[in-house]
């Protein structure tokens, strides 16, 4: 049987891969060594009766004592707090979801590559933050990374058999999110339950929020620079609103590969959880001739500044991905906390890479994860300070 893990395995991502693994016979086809999450006691408590993991770790510590009433009786191990979370990733795992949203989502996915095995990578930030430390990490311990981002996985299938000296470009497409027809005037009014609501794809709120600011799309820019290799002045976004090309590789020849299939996140997990194989997955079944058409147009630079400023931390390199993750994960929780406006978190962004930079540093290579975290502490530090400044910008 094979050994699986899953962190976060209660938030969106999370869910599909339970929905998927059980599908597929769930405990008497897996073994199931971990599964975490962040608050939803009830949920991870669920999920484990039906797995019976080895253990189940939730990543508040005042939870623990609900954890371990909720799972009273089964025999599974409990257990609490960040570091909980990372050491359930030393159990030894063939094949490991990097579910976590946010920069907690690093350590258990380096951690989980010691074995050997798979890391399903959805988590956007250790590439961003860290790519060539986690490809370095992978490499070292003869481990694979299959992305489950749609547009990521959907570059990974259309290169199968491919040789990356024959990729002109890579394009990933975005939906444009909530506001793609707003007025641009009326984007900085724009209230945090307006920017929750995705008019194609179920997602947690923040990278919901996320794709409404294309700060989620600027992320996977520099998420396809790293896994892929290919220089950024190659990838190419465009907005596609209907969700259902979710990337295209186009070649010297002239030729086009692209990828296509309903916006349902169980076709990058189960890809990921089968490979190299391809399973019966429960998605929906494209029918083309009743789409009728699909439509394209490049993003307005003007209402989506988030994409020139993965650019612009391409170019510095180093620790930028670090200080752009963590600073866009402050404006983020500023926005949802109604401390600033919309439009006001791309101004944060920028103003913490600006000051940044202008310290030094930013695009030193990081050699470490220490480096990496350190460089983020000061980001939010810098963020927290130009927030407090800021009077709803």
């Amino acid at each position: 049987m094979r050994r699986v893990s899953v962190f976060g395995a209660t938030g969106s991502i999370g869910e599909s891969t339970f929905d998927l693994l059980t599908r597929q016979g769930g405990a008497d086809t897996y073994r199931i060594v971990a599964l975490t999450a962040g608050r939803n006691v009830r949920r991870l408590a669920e999920q484990a009766r039906v797995l019976r993991p080895e253990i189940a770790v939730i990543a508040d510590e005042a939870l623990l004592p609900d954890l371990r009433e909720a799972l009273t009786g089964t025999g599974i191990a409990t257990a609490a707090g960040d570091a909980a979370v990372a050491e359930a990733a030393d159990r030894p795992a063939e094949w490991a979801m990097s579910g976590i949203v946010g920069a907690a989502g690093l350590a258990p996915g380096f951690r989980a590559l010691a074995h050997g095995g798979t890391l399903a990578l959805a988590n956007k930030e250790s590439l961003v933050t860290a790519g060539p430390l986690l490809m370095e990490e992978a490499a070292r311990h003869s481990a694979r990374i299959l992305p489950v981002d749609s547009e990521h996985s959907a570059v990974f299938q259309a290169l199968a058999g491919e040789d990356m000296d024959a990729v002109e470009r890579i394009t990933i497409t975005a939906s444009g999110g909530a506001f793609r027809d707003w007025p641009l005037e009326d984007l900085a009014r724009a209230s945090v339950a307006e920017a929750s609501t995705h008019p194609n794809w179920n997602m947690g709120q923040r990278i919901t929020i996320d794709s409404a600011s294309m700060f989620n799309k600027a992320m996977e820019v520099i998420e396809t620079r790293e896994f892929f290799g290919i220089d950024p002045d190659r990838i190419e976004v465009l907005v596609h609103p209907e969700s259902m090309l979710h990337a295209l590789v186009s070649f010297r020849d002239g030729g086009m590969i692209g990828h296509l299939g309903a916006p349902d996140m169980r076709h990058a997990i189960g890809y990921a959880l089968n490979w190299p194989d391809r399973a019966h997955l429960p998605v929906a079944r494209l029918d083309l001739a009743a789409i009728g058409r699909l439509t394209f147009s490049a993003p307005d630079p003007a209402r989506y500044p988030a994409l020139r400023l993965a650019r612009e931390v391409m170019a510095a390199g180093g620790l930028a991905g670090s200080a752009f993750n963590a600073a866009k994960e402050a404006a983020l929780d500023a926005f949802i906390a109604d401390r600033i406006g919309f439009t006001a978190m791309s101004g944060v962004v920028e103003e913490v890479l600006d000051r940044l930079s202008g310290q030094g540093g930013l695009g030193k290579p990081a050699t470490s994860l220490d480096m990496v975290y350190d460089m983020d502490r000061s980001a939010r530090r810098i963020a927290g300070e130009v927030i407090g400044e800021t009077d709803r910008i």
